[in-house]
């Protein structure tokens, strides 16, 4: 596994499917068991409808506590008449309480929250697949779901309840229950969250002592997820929550919640998986915006700070978030923003990737950002003109061309004369760059004939070189065997000398 890893590093088009033959994987587990030192099998309780009015409450409150008990459900045969007892209880207080008025007594409070803590709260075990993708992976489902569901609905039903008091429940659904109700969302059981979600909602807003510990929780694991793990399943829940939060903010906006915005929301588009949650992500600052106009410009900017280099499918999402904003901004705003952000949209409409480009040039099929282009065009049309004009000419894709065509002739029709203006000076500057370019080229030619001329010469002088060498090699040979005729010699006239006080005597 670890070389594929490895590979899918250097390659991303690697596909996943080769890395799941290579492992199996559980589509479900669970961590909801924990090990009991005897489990007592669970018999039937009589029926809370069969039983006198009187008496509901003390069987109510049994029941309760038989829910209590656990079962290990990666064991599919054990246990199972104790495992169905414990389905068709839950399904009774289900109905019971949504049915019934008068069964939440304050006796009962404790006996609840003890039933429901028991049953949810557990430690979250490590994904199966640490390299999990929820765009492609299937997720690993909690094997006791079906009990959990039933604890899940009895839950949202007791909160739901006309009869319910949060006065009394805040003894138990304190910061700590809200601690570990939010850990839960980081369960990859897509059913889960779901539960969780519309749980915390009601919670916000039946306790009202506890909104802010929510929001600071949530918070608090944003930043985590943007700046530590970069993973947790749960996020978009939280911002589908956070969406209807901030819609129910009070005016004017106070400094926590546009430091939350900035500070978190904003730096969260830098996500490698923020497909995932961009949709929550953009509906919680587009309502920012339409409480507060006057963070526009902030927000734009912030974007455009984070706006993606090298992936085409966030540049295409970052996009359609702009269009939303542009879809509530306000004229006065819209000025202070379009300098930075018509530069912006303009690399995108040249952007060889089709999608960025098709997607930016949407902007001129909604009539509300055209009425604001149209307003300004003195200062858009400039910035977006050349790479217009360039790409109708140069992009190899005919719908792209198609598009920048249409742009063009609501352009020219919005204001023909600068239009015109434009294309002149367009045109007179493509012909100073072509000029500029063929001067260059005849630098270029003119040099390469001097260094091919100082190549030729190089090689006449290093030729001649060698022609001297050689002569001088051939004197000194000639030399050398003289010399060599010459020392042969010696020996004998030095041995004649020698001998010729001999001959003398």
């Amino acid at each position: 596994m670890s070389a594929i890893s490895a590979s899918e590093k250097v390659d991303g088009f690697t596909r996943k499917s080769v890395r799941k033959a290579q492992r199996q994987r559980r589509s479900q587990g669970s961590s909801q068991f924990r090990t009991q030192s005897s489990l007592v099998e669970l018999s039937p309780l009589p029926q809370l409808k069969d039983t006198p009015s009187p008496e509901q409450q003390e069987l109510f409150t049994q029941k309760l506590q038989q829910c209590c008990t656990l079962f290990d459900f990666d064991d599919s045969v054990t246990d199972l008449k104790s495992k169905e007892v414990k389905r068709a209880t839950l399904n009774e207080l289900v109905d019971y309480v949504s049915t019934n008025r008068g069964v939440l007594q304050e006796t009962t409070y404790p006996d609840i929250s003890n039933m429901i803590t028991t049953n949810i709260f557990r430690t979250l075990p490590p994904s199966d697949n640490p390299d999990f993708d929820p765009e492609e992976d299937e997720p690993t489902l909690e094997a006791s779901w079906p009990h959990i569901q039933l604890v899940y609905e009895f839950f949202l039903r007791f909160l739901e309840n006309p009869d319910f008091q949060p006065s009394i429940a805040k003894r138990h659904i304190d910061q700590k229950f809200v601690l570990q109700l939010l850990e839960l969302f980081d369960s990859e059981d897509p059913r889960e969250r779901d539960f969780l979600k519309t749980i915390l909602h009601r919670i916000y807003g039946k306790f009202l002592g506890l909104r802010a510990f929510i929001r600071k929780q949530i918070n608090n694991i944003f930043l985590r997820f943007i700046y530590e793990t970069d993973h947790f399943n749960g996020v978009a829940e939280l911002l589908e929550i956070l969406g209807s939060i901030i819609n129910g903010f009070a005016l004017p906006l106070k400094a926590e919640h546009k430091q939350f915005l900035m500070k978190v929301l904003i730096p969260m588009h830098t996500a490698k998986g923020l497909a995932l949650f961009h949709a929550q992500l953009a509906y919680c600052v587009v309502q920012f915006l339409e409480k507060d106009p006057t963070l526009t410009e902030p927000v734009i900017r912030g974007l455009l700070k984070f706006w993606p280099k090298t992936c085409s499918q966030k540049e295409v999402m970052f996009l359609g978030e702009i269009e939303e904003i542009l879809d509530v901004i306000e004229p006065t705003q819209f000025k202070k923003v379009q300098e930075p952000l018509f530069k912006q949209i303009a690399k995108c409409v040249a952007n060889p990737h089709f999608q960025v480009a098709e997607r930016a040039l949407y902007f001129w099929n909604n009539e509300y950002i055209l009425s604001l282009i149209e307003e300004n065009i003195d200062r858009v049309l400039p910035m977006m003109f050349g790479s217009l004009y360039r790409i109708s000419k140069e992009h190899w894709n005919p719908t792209i061309i198609a598009l920048v065509y249409n742009v063009l002739k609501t352009l020219m029709e919005i204001n023909s004369t600068l239009f015109d203006e434009l294309t002149a000076s367009y045109k007179a500057e493509r012909q100073r760059e072509m000029k500029k370019e063929q001067e260059r080229e005849e630098l270029w030619k003119r040099l390469e004939e001097v260094q091919l001329r100082q190549n030729n010469i190089h090689g006449l002088h290093n030729a001649h070189s060698n022609n001297n060498n050689n002569n001088n090699s051939s004197s000194i040979s000639t030399t050398v065997a003289d010399g060599n005729a010459n020392s042969d010699s010696i020996p004998s006239a030095v041995a004649e000398d020698n001998q010729s006080p001999t001959c003398a005597k």
